[in-house]
């Protein structure tokens, strides 16, 4: 049928491999991962990126489509260690088992993206089994695959073979179910300090910085130190090393890196402030007019502080926004024990302190206050996020063509990794020295 279409195999790149001998792999997956070893001995940032995007399950994703669960499970656990190893091996670190369970999860459940082929083998197959429409619930190997799904998620999210056979449902929905219940899975066993680090990145948006593509011109990217250090602490693999804050003497540096975060000494807070003022170009981009550093010198008590990071002219029903930006860290310990339970504790914590202290100055002023928050692993607060779905309307009126959804996520990627930067950058200011690749 093929050649009677001018279709023809290429057999120069077709691979015979077994998925249901342990050892037996794609030549072309092995060599893949061996070339993103190498790869990140000059640049971290783009080998990791390609590992998620064109490594791992992407690479054998047709075989857990096209092979049950228990036949190829043994032989995906064993490329999954193959995964593992070479992310360990790039990190230059001891990946522990909860950081890489981490590590395992999607993007929007904090991790990196390198989902586990034995996890998502059972949703990938249940998925194209069902496609076909001509299964039936007397499948052995599909009754098979459904008790290795429902094992792996709870009992709220288990399936039935007559409701996968007529609703169909996508491998996405599927691994959507798998990741929720590895994430609850991991947030049990953690301490009250990890429960805050992975509510707090796994926050919307919060992990953009990992989603955009690597750019040096766009400034989306990570020199490898940098980047090695991030995913470490990104993954609450230890930083510290039981080292001093050399700018503090005296206090030791903790594992979470909480200090290198919020330490006042040696200038990295003010550096990250002044980073994350590059939202006055996407308010530049929706033709408003912004000052930076306004409101000092404006007040009746003479106090020369400056009210507004940015102030942007006419916002809302011709009254100036001064936007105030502040970081702050759910790790902190007067917001520890309810950010351990709930995402975002922290950057309400200080939106409600920014407008305490600067309500009244901005109605002294004419101004409305809008507290720019956002907390150490990139969960913006409530208010900043309602600005930058306003601030989407008239950039999408005045720009032809209309802004892809992409330019919001690079928008978001490009804040985001300047605050990652920022605290990478402060960690190896305290006397973290990367290890080599």
């Amino acid at each position: 049928m093929g050649p009677d279409r001018g279709l023809s195999i290429n057999l120069a790149k077709c691979e015979l491999f077994s998925p249901t001998i342990k050892s037996s792999f794609p030549p072309v997956a092995k060599k893949l991962l061996s070339v993103l070893l190498e790869m990140a001995d000059s640049d971290l940032h783009v080998a990791i990126s390609l590992l998620r995007i064109c490594g791992g399950f992407c690479k054998l994703v047709h075989v857990s489509r096209t092979t049950p669960p228990s036949l190829s499970s043994e032989a995906l656990r064993a490329f999954d260690g193959e995964t593992r190893s070479c992310f360990s091996a790039c990190l230059a670190a001891d990946v522990t088992d909860a950081a890489w369970q981490q590590a395992q999860l999607s993007l929007s459940f904090g991790g990196l993206g390198l989902r586990s082929l034995a996890l998502h083998s059972s949703s990938a197959f249940l998925a194209s089994f069902s496609a076909l429409g001509v299964g039936n619930t007397n499948n052995l190997y599909l009754q098979q695959c459904l008790i290795i799904f429902n094992s792996q998620v709870s009992h709220t999210d288990a399936v039935t073979i007559e409701s996968v056979l007529a609703d169909q449902p996508r491998q996405r929905s599927l691994s959507q179910k798998l990741d929720g219940h590895l994430f609850e899975t991991l947030l049990m066993s953690s301490s009250p300090a990890n429960k805050a680090r992975l509510l707090s990145a796994s926050a919307p948006h919060a992990s953009a910085w990992l989603s955009v593509a690597p750019s040096v011109g766009l400034n989306l990217h990570l020199h490898s130190p940098e980047f090695q250090t991030a995913v470490r602490w990104w993954l609450g693999l230890d930083t510290s090393f039981a080292s001093v804050c050399p700018f503090f003497p005296g206090v030791a540096l903790n594992s979470l890196s909480h200090h290198a975060m919020s330490c006042r000494h040696g200038g990295d807070t003010v550096i990250r402030h002044n980073k994350l003022r590059d939202i006055a170009d996407l308010c530049r981009k929706a033709h408003l007019s912004v000052r930076v550093e306004a409101g000092h010198s404006m007040y009746r008590d003479n106090n020369h502080s400056r009210l507004a990071d940015v102030l942007v002219e006419g916002w809302e029903r011709s009254q100036p926004a001064a936007l105030d930006i502040t970081v702050t860290s759910p790790l902190t310990p007067v917001s520890l024990k309810e950010s351990s339970r709930f995402a975002g504790v922290a950057a309400l914590s200080a939106e409600t302190r920014k407008h305490a202290v600067n309500d009244p100055k901005c109605r002294e002023l004419g101004w409305m206050c809008i507290p720019m928050a956002v907390e150490t692993y990139g969960n913006w607060g409530k208010e900043v996020q309602h600005m930058f779905s306003q601030l989407a309307v008239p950039i999408l009126l005045s720009t032809f063509p209309a802004p892809s959804p992409e330019f919001w996520l690079t928008y978001n990627g490009r804040l985001n990794i300047c605050l990652v930067r920022a605290v990478a950058r402060a960690i190896l200011g305290r006397g973290l020295s990367p290890i080599h690749l």
